[in-house]
């Protein structure tokens, strides 16, 4: 198989991003990562642009060993100086010179003739093949060019010395099926093309950056121009992850290897955007955050199982120690015990169903159950303490200006009574009616309350002590919601006090009371 050439523009082209300014320590960093990931070429910057931009290129050219380093110059013999004297103490260094070849481009922003254009590019590489045999010539917006003056221009280009031919697909306008078939006629008619390599660049703005690429591939490109997390003007451009294991995984369609190790994807992607501020979506194909993440059940239960039948890609392929299996509201039972057995629980088939239904529950309220929400929710669950007293539902209405009233429905060995009560704040308020529907009171001794994660949708945990019998309880409750948890922790304690007096359905008067009960008419 034939090897595909990685050229990175992440430094030039990735830096043009709304927003992004990288300074030269920035912008070593980032090349030492493109080093060790092996790229063949880091496109280092345009040092015409800035004194800083042509001092961060011949900091790169200095220290980089491996990859060749390359400059952007325009095709005039200022923008080519500037670019020489940046990269001269490259190992390997190249000059890539541009200039525009659309009409649209040449009428409106050039006010230039096609035979201008085509002069300015032979003279441009003629004087930066001076310097360095390493020439590659770009034809800006190639793709929106008359076919007849690029096959044309890239011919003189090939004539004049250019070894690298870049095919832009600069506003992002090709469809996959035309920028093949344009590579296809161009390796057809370019005449002395070999050795030349020809290249493509490819933006996002429809959304077909790595197809069009891979599309590249198939028509004859041996160069493929792109960024790390796929940054750059507007939507961005080729993203170098995508097209790497896009070449990698599907080896038997393009038929093309890449230098690329790919072990180095996740460190280079999360690097770039730390120091670039752009954050890489999680859905971001190769290096999102969800990118080896399972949350359904079906999906997580054939992971399970053998992964090859949810996952095309080893996560360690790209830098990823594993996949995740996501604990959320669409997991299954089966993925459930698994994650328990990884904690170091082991329970029997009733201890799971409990633990699994009050997981489920909480659940449909956070979108992510992490290990230590898990470890909170086996911790309260699985007590130990029989439910004697229930609590079916419960509402609160309070605010500045209104004074605190709770309602509360109980299960008490099946009967349901309820119970409105007002109090100093809401909990106080919950805690009353809890005591008016049993008809009976506790004393409260103590109130903790501490997130047991962390965020806005934070798993909370209350812990109360409450004198049941003159006797002290402690009760633990658990919720998303602070309210909820308290009078979950209420009950939780109530019922070990009435466990430990041994107050039973054979025990109760009325139904709805237990004996003994001494209400206070709150």
């Amino acid at each position: 198989m034939s090897n595909v050439l990685i050229f990175d523009t992440t430094l030039r082209d990735g830096e043009q991003s709304p927003g992004v300014s990288l300074g030269m320590e920035d912008k070593l960093q980032i090349a030492r990562y493109l080093a060790a990931l092996r790229v063949d070429v880091i496109e280092a910057g345009f040092p015409i642009a800035s004194e800083g931009e042509q001092a961060s290129v011949a900091a790169i050219a200095r220290v980089i060993e491996g990859p060749i380093v390359a400059a952007l110059a325009r095709t005039n013999e200022r923008d080519i100086d500037a670019a020489w004297e940046a990269i001269r103490e490259a190992e390997r260094p190249r000059i890539h010179v541009f200039i525009s070849t659309s009409d649209v481009h040449l009428s409106q922003m050039l006010r230039m003739s096609r035979e201008q254009a085509l002069q300015a590019a032979v003279a441009s590489i003629r004087y930066a093949r001076r310097f360095t045999e390493d020439v590659q010539f770009s034809a800006q917006d190639a793709t929106r060019t008359d076919l007849d003056f690029l096959v044309q221009i890239l011919t003189a280009a090939v004539e004049a010395g250019a070894r690298t031919i870049n095919v832009p697909d600069t506003v992002g306008y090709a469809t996959p099926s035309e920028y093949r078939q344009l590579f296809e006629s161009l390796a057809a008619r370019v005449s002395g093309l070999n050795p030349a390599v020809l290249s493509t660049h490819t933006h996002d703005d429809l959304g077909l950056a790595t197809a069009n690429a891979l599309a590249a591939v198939e028509g004859g490109a041996r160069q493929i121009e792109c960024t790390i997390n796929g940054i750059g003007e507007r939507a961005g451009n080729c993203a170098l992850e995508e097209v790497v294991m896009g070449l990698r995984t599907r080896g038997d369609a393009y038929r093309v290897t890449t230098r690329i190790d790919s072990s180095q994807l996740l460190r280079s992607s999360r690097l770039v955007s730390g120091l670039t501020g752009i954050p890489v979506q999680p859905n971001k194909a190769v290096v999102g955050a969800n990118a080896f993440s399972h949350e359904a059940g079906i999906h997580q239960d054939g992971m399970l199982k053998d992964r090859n039948t949810y996952e095309i890609m080893k996560p360690e392929d790209v830098g990823l120690r594993e996949s995740k299996l996501v604990l959320g509201k669409h997991s299954g039972r089966h993925a459930f015990r698994v994650r328990m057995k990884d904690l170091g629980y082991e329970l029997s088939d009733d201890q799971l169903t409990e633990v699994f239904a009050r997981f489920k529950h909480l659940a449909d309220r956070k979108p992510h159950v992490s290990d230590r929400d898990i470890e909170a929710i086996v911790g309260t669950q699985l007590g130990g303490v029989e439910e004697i007293v229930g609590l079916d539902y419960f509402l609160v209405t309070s605010g500045n200006s209104a004074i605190p009233t709770a309602t509360v429905r109980l299960n008490l060995c099946g009967d349901r009574p309820e119970f409105s009560a007002c109090g100093g704040g809401p909990v106080d308020a919950i805690f009353r009616a809890i005591d008016g529907a049993m008809d009976r009171s506790h004393r409260l001794v103590d109130y903790r309350i501490e997130a047991v994660t962390d965020g806005a949708n934070a798993l909370g945990q209350v812990i109360v002590r409450v004198d049941v019998q003159g006797q002290v309880h402690l009760g633990r409750g658990l919720s998303t919601d602070v309210l909820e948890a308290s009078a979950l922790a209420y009950v939780n304690a109530i019922n070990r006090g009435l466990q430990a007096d041994g107050s039973t359905e054979e025990q109760q008067g009325e139904p709805g009371r237990l004996s003994g009960s001494d209400s206070d008419g709150s």
